[in-house]
């Protein structure tokens, strides 16, 4: 079986599929979501639709001095009011402020595309935490890739993790200690090199041969291998490596079996009842859950992005469907086991019940989790919480789609102080009432300047001004023609009707802590076509084509980073944006490092996940790194200081096996340790011919230690200062 037969019609996806992104990713994590038409087919404006600006390139850089003081958070003031005589952040290395402090390291060389190694910077090393098939719960034996089943698969940290962090054990605490608890999505699943060829997972022929279609069992084993996992880690001191606790009493499995609570507007409304609930406030599971955010009260969220291609389409909403991407084919199979898949009779609205932010008490294992409705429902890439000045919950979310937008939460209530029992109760319920709004971007330069090729337009910079377009205020549907349950079901509908900026899939979405200012990460978009008034380039979003080896690629390959700055206090739903960086390899035209010198950064491609250390500085993990030479690179991870003279100096600090995607990046900088999720790790390969043998690396022709696999796996994976404990170390 040297390419499961399921696999070969991924092939066809292979012009979507450029650089180092592989076929096999686009079918199982996204649907083939580049093959299809973008769902979005809403007549809204376009950046250069709209580029009439009300404010002057000097009006402008004042406001964006104004604003830039304005926003710190725990300042004291009146929501919504701009700060008339604060000043700029200061120029030049500014400690405290993201002008390049912090951890430090030499930045390492990108890695071509077929180097099975982590690789990080000279004087660090790193570990395994956890992979892939590692027991967590008592009765889970040690993994064993040649015999796993549903109920092992359950008890063991699951597949493909994304989104993570590690908390600190005791509620409260601000710094991670001795003990700790470690949160993980577990996105998706790929069977070819999950399972043995063997008739156990496959389905056979007439004459007994492995026909390459998963069976039952198989696909089961992957229904609990999604989901979510905590795991306590304990580590000897700060600064020093974690080992994760076999048994524990924290130790949990999130997955397609466990129950969730549905909350918020559109709770019990008939648009989430099924014959199986018909409450419209229970459901089992949650799928695809890619980045996350952790709140101020010590809980995880976690986004629910590709749900699309687990259900078919019912039929009875043929218009909501076509918008969300559920058409009459799924990616899993998973209809063939359970009818709620398939959108049949009594099932219709299974798929209004996905596609949410779920909340996860990681501190309280008898808690349900929670789907909440209020934040409305679209591809989550994740969700990332801040608090206004006065206390109100501000979360910022993306949906993960070419031409989709970027929203913002703000709470009905304000957050309690402390971390006693009432106070988490009450902060837990902080998501589950308010406003949604979704943005609306405004470019300040002419539309002939914006020419497709990532040209900076005559003033220097893309930039302009935005404001938040309600979609639900005070309990009430600010859009004409649907109710509130109707605008939290069907979102994507409701911001195409109040003229939404169509953007280039923003993902993750993240706040700085000490200006304030949001990043989003917006990947790429293969469907920027030059000259397409519908789909051509935008000063929000300014590529549609680049010239590399004297071909012309059409579409946004290398995707952008987006810095908006609240026109006030968090709350507000006035702002102003500029882009942080044009991404790709700086000696392609197109890029842009926010001014900073392209000879001297890392080249950087697809911005995926975004986090930030404790300095300000921002760093951004990548899932589709760009050619040099005509040679794909390894993902990996990248540090970015976003003021003073650094802004824009992007540097490279690790570097993920072949076919890996960085996930779920986290920087302590005070310990001087990062953390990653490796994910899909040798994606191309199959079980009998891997492509990649991270993070075990078992030699040729050598038996494994209980517990290892000669074939890749999915690891949560920490980067320290010292010696190895003989799972890892630079460049192995």
């Amino acid at each position: 079986m040297t390419i499961a037969p399921e696999h070969r019609s991924l092939l066809t996806v292979h012009t979507h599929a450029r650089g180092k992104r592989s076929p096999v990713t686009c079918r199982l994590k996204c649907n083939d979501a580049c093959l299809h038409p973008a769902p979005n087919e809403s007549a809204n404006e376009y950046f250069k639709d709209v580029v009439s600006s009300v404010l002057s390139r000097r009006a402008m850089l004042g406001t964006l001095a104004v604003a830039a003081g304005a926003v710190v958070i725990g300042a004291q003031g009146v929501d919504n009011a701009p700060s008339a005589t604060a000043a700029p952040l200061p120029e030049g290395r500014f400690p405290g402020h993201g002008g390049g402090r912090g951890l430090a390291f030499g930045a390492i060389d990108p890695q071509p595309v077929d180097v099975d190694a982590l690789v990080v910077p000279e004087g660090y090393t790193w570990d395994p935490i956890i992979r892939w098939g590692d027991p967590i719960l008592p009765g889970a034996r040690t993994f064993d890739p040649n015999n796993q089943s549903p109920e092992q698969a359950a008890k063991q940290f699951g597949y493909n993790c994304d989104y993570l962090d590690i908390l600190p054990f005791d509620v409260g605490d601000e710094r991670r200690g001795t003990r700790g608890l470690l949160v993980s999505n577990l996105e998706y699943t790929n069977p070819a090199i999950m399972f043995p060829p063997t008739a156990k997972y496959w389905e056979t022929d007439a004459a007994g041969n492995v026909t390459g279609t998963k069976n039952a069992y198989a696909r089961a084993i992957e229904r609990a291998a999604h989901g979510m996992a905590v795991v306590e880690v304990r580590r000897k001191a700060p600064g020093k490596p974690w080992s994760y606790q076999r048994i524990s009493p924290f130790n949990r499995r999130i997955h397609m079996d466990t129950e969730f609570v549905i909350d918020g507007p559109a709770a019990g409304t008939d648009l989430l009842k099924t014959s199986a609930d018909p409450t419209g406030t229970r459901v089992l599971g949650t799928m695809n859950n890619c980045a996350g955010g952790t709140t101020p009260w010590g809980t995880v969220l976690s986004g629910e992005e590709n749900f699309n291609g687990y259900f078919k389409a019912a039929g009875a909403n043929p218009a909501a469907d076509a918008r969300y991407g559920i058409g009459s084919s799924t990616s899993y199979g998973w209809e063939a086991d359970d009818p709620r898949f398939g959108g049949g009779a009594g099932f219709e609205n299974e798929s209004n019940r996905f596609g949410w932010i779920v909340e996860l008490d990681p501190h309280d294992p008898s808690a349900p989790p929670v789907k909440h409705t209020a934040l409305g429902r679209f591809k989550h890439e994740g969700a990332n919480v801040t608090l206004s000045r006065k206390g109100h919950a501000v979360a910022y979310m993306g949906d993960d789609q070419a031409f989709d937008y970027v929203y913002k939460f703000v709470s009905k209530d304000r957050v309690a102080k402390g971390s006693s029992r009432w106070a988490r109760a009450h902060n837990k319920t902080l998501l589950s009432e308010g406003d949604l709004y979704v943005a609306k971007f405004t470019g300040d330069s002419p539309a002939a300047e914006i020419d497709g090729s990532g040209a900076l337009p005559s003033d220097g910079a893309f930039d302009g001004s935005g404001e938040w377009l309600p979609l639900v205020v005070d309990g009430r549907s600010k859009v004409a023609g649907m109710s509130v349950e109707e605008v939290l079901v069907y979102t994507r509908m409701a911001a195409d009707k109040v003229g939404a900026t169509k953007m280039d899939r923003p993902e993750d979405v993240e706040i700085s802590p000490v200006t304030g200012r949001i990043y989003v990460a917006c990947t790429n978009n293969s469907g920027r076509t030059p000259g397409n008034a519908n789909e051509g380039a935008t000063e929000m979003n300014p590529r549609d084509r680049k010239v590399q080896n004297g071909a012309t690629i059409n579409g946004n390959r290398d995707g952008h980073v987006v810095e908006i700055i609240p026109s006030g206090d968090q709350t507000s739903t006035r702002f102003t944006w500029n882009l942080l960086l044009v991404a790709g390899d700086p000696a392609v035209e197109g890029t842009y490092f926010a001014g900073y010198p392209k000879d001297r950064v890392s080249p950087i491609s697809c911005p995926d996940n975004l986090a930030f250390d404790a300095e300000g500085n921002l760093w951004i993990s990548t899932d589709g790194q760009p050619s040099s030479s005509g040679i794909a690179k390894c993902d990996g991870l990248f540090k970015v200081p976003v003021v003073g003279r650094e802004r824009g100096h992007v540097q490279q600090f690790l570097s993920v096996p072949a076919g890996a995607e960085t996930c779920g990046p986290i920087i302590d900088s005070r310990d001087g340790m990062v953390y990653v999720n490796v994910q899909h790790p040798g994606e191309d390969g199959t079980f009998a011919a891997p492509q990649s043998f991270f993070p075990d690396y078992v030699a040729e022709g050598v038996r494994p230690e209980a517990g290892d696999f000669r074939g890749p796996r999915p690891t949560v994976v920490q980067v320290y200062r010292g010696k190895g404990n003989g799972k890892g170390g630079s460049g192995r």
